[in-house]
């Protein structure tokens, strides 16, 4: 009989969490994950997975934690015992971490390296996933590869560079299988609300039952390669399937700047860009990315990478998820893209 695997993931309840947790269970994983305390809720992206621990054949658990906590993070270790462990925790806005820099470097940089030796420490046989990001990239020249030199422009960039970096001396220094997936940006209905993406999306929704009548938005002018997150998370795990650890950039090889999301976003849902919306300044970055496309040739001839669903594809199905959340009726087409197009896929329409 074969030993079902486990997997333990930081961040899980956010939008890769989630889904990267669906997909371990679809494989037959046992599936751990850490949750920060918090006075209101914060797991309603695994309402539809979670089942109480006391029912026989539960295969998801959630434990309390916090990347600043290192006994905490030791005693997950020792006592779950992980075959696999996928570390998305961190602070991951990028705007705001102009805000919260010394917050984004504890959590985002030195959370990662708490982590990384506890598994030194606990001598197991652990592989562990290390959620890089195309933001490391910042002012580099694209398109960008795993060759392309990092050139940060925010505290979270800069916070993902030095965890990037420790992921390949622990590699390099204690042979762990210790992997950086550097996934340029990817989204879902289950995007945090103050993404730009998800912002757009919800404000149609929120326009069209008149809640609202104006979005207000940063720069228009950033590029930036979009993918559906789905696709991603199961990168991540095609990854630390591999015999040998490595780096990988994940995107899909284009990219389109956000006036490019805007515009067909309010235009599939039959809105006026230059009536609903407005630029306001608060949302500009001291230091901007002007443009990040990824280069995916590796990823592609090592484990066979193919992200399906395009941006097109992308704006339906997001526009669609937040027009059913709010009551309404969905174009539609969103719906039927996933449920036709790629019904040969583990995920199903939010």
């Amino acid at each position: 009989m074969v030993e079902m695997k486990k997997a333990l993931i930081t961040g899980i309840t956010g939008q890769d969490g989630s889904y990267l947790a669906e997909f371990l269970l679809s494989k037959g994983y046992e599936v751990h994950g850490i949750v920060r305390r918090a006075s209101t809720f914060n797991t309603a992206r695994l309402d539809h997975i979670y089942r109480d621990f006391h029912l026989k054949g539960v295969r998801l658990f959630l434990h309390y934690g916090d990347l600043s906590d290192s006994e905490q993070i030791s005693n997950l270790v020792y006592n779950i015992e992980p075959d696999e462990v996928y570390h998305l925790g961190a602070q991951s806005h990028v705007r705001v971490s102009f805000d919260t820099p010394s917050y984004t470097g504890d959590v985002t940089a030195l959370g990662t390296t708490r982590l990384l030796e506890v598994i030194r420490k606990s001598g197991l046989p652990i592989r562990f996933y290390q959620a890089s990001s195309s933001e490391m990239f910042g002012s580099a020249k694209p398109p960008q590869s795993e060759t392309t030199p990092f050139q940060p422009r925010s505290p979270y960039a800069c916070a993902k560079v030095y965890a990037y970096w420790m992921v390949r001396n622990y590699r390099d220094g204690y042979g762990m299988f210790a992997a950086n997936g550097v996934l340029f940006n990817h989204e879902s209905p289950r995007r945090g609300e103050t993404f730009v993406t998800r912002k757009i999306t919800r404000a149609i929704a929120a326009i069209k039952t008149k809640r609202e009548d104006l979005l207000y938005l940063g720069n228009l002018d950033a590029k930036r390669d979009w993918g559906y997150a789905p696709e991603y998370v199961e990168a991540m795990w095609r990854m630390m399937q591999l015999k040998k650890p490595d780096d990988y950039v994940i995107g899909t090889g284009e990219n389109h700047t956000v006036r490019e999301f805007l515009q067909r976003s309010f235009a599939y849902a039959g809105l006026d860009v230059d009536k609903h919306v407005r630029i306001d300044k608060r949302y500009f970055r001291p230091t901007e990315v002007d443009e990040l496309v990824a280069d995916t040739r590796k990823s592609k001839k090592d484990f066979g990478l193919d992200c399906k669903v395009r941006f097109d594809d992308l704006v339906k199905v997001m526009v669609d998820a937040d027009m059913r959340a709010a009551g309404l009726k969905p174009v539609g087409e969103g719906d039927k893209l996933l449920e036709k197009k790629f019904a040969d896929r583990w995920w199903k329409a939010d």
